[in-house]
Order: C-alpha cells, then structure tokens, then sequence
C-alpha cells in the first residue's frame, strides 16, 4: 500500500514539474529570439555616425535651446487615477462571473467591496489633496 501512494505521489509531482518545465522551456526560447534579434540587428546595422545623427531630433523640428523642459506633475497624476482604475475595470468583469457561480456569492461580495473600499479612500485622499482640481 505505501508503495502505491509513493508512487501516486511521483507520478504527481512528474506531472507537476512537467508542465512547469513546458513554461520555463518557453520562457528561454522567448529570451533567445528576443537575443538572437537583437544581435542580428547589431551586426547587420550600418554604423556610420555623423553631426546630424547625434542631434536630439523630435518631430522634424530641429531644437531649439536647451533640451531641458518642465513638465506638469498633473499629468502623471492623471494618468495614474486612469490606471487605477482601469485596473478596477478589468478586476470586475472576472469577480461578475465568480460572482455568479454557486458556493461563491458571499465571499467575493465581500471581497469585491473591500477592493472597492480601498479603491474609494485613495480616490477621496485625491480629492483632499486638490489632486482632481484643474487650475
């Protein structure tokens, strides 16, 4: 009987380690086309550097002044709420068909009002700050 469960066991943990082997065989095969790219591109590209390539050049218009400029910290605060809460966008689909499944109603009400509860006190310290106030 003992050696049926080690046994068992084995074959468990073959299986495990299996397909855990399957992802890390992918993730190196991954990383060796992204290198292998890379390389080629270094040793295929023609390096010929003259005074117009090492210019800062954006949008066809050639600098003017100093390449030093100051950006609004607004902004980033802006993007940052968005991603915010394009992440809580993308978390509630999943938790609606959890949601839905049987066993499952309580915990993840649950769950979901604590995400959104957090979600809300850093919204509102936002607000307290004068973050969403646009001047």
């Amino acid at each position: 009987m003992r050696e049926r469960t080690v046994e068992v066991a084995a074959q468990v943990a073959a299986d495990y380690f299996q397909s855990y082997s399957v992802v890390g065989l992918l993730a190196v095969v991954g990383v060796l086309f992204v290198g292998v790219a890379f390389g080629a591109g270094h040793l295929l590209r023609p390096v010929v550097p003259t005074p117009e390539k090492l210019l800062t050049y954006e949008c066809g218009v050639d600098p003017v002044g100093e390449g030093w400029a100051h950006t609004q910290v607004r902004y980033y605060v802006y993007a940052f709420l968005y991603v915010i809460f394009a992440v809580d966008s993308i978390f509630l689909f999943p938790w609606a068909t959890v949601f839905a499944a049987p066993g499952y109603g309580a915990a993840t009400l649950v769950e979901m009002f604590i995400f959104l509860g957090f979600l809300a006190v850093g919204l509102l310290y936002a607000y307290k700050k004068g973050v969403l106030t646009w001047t």
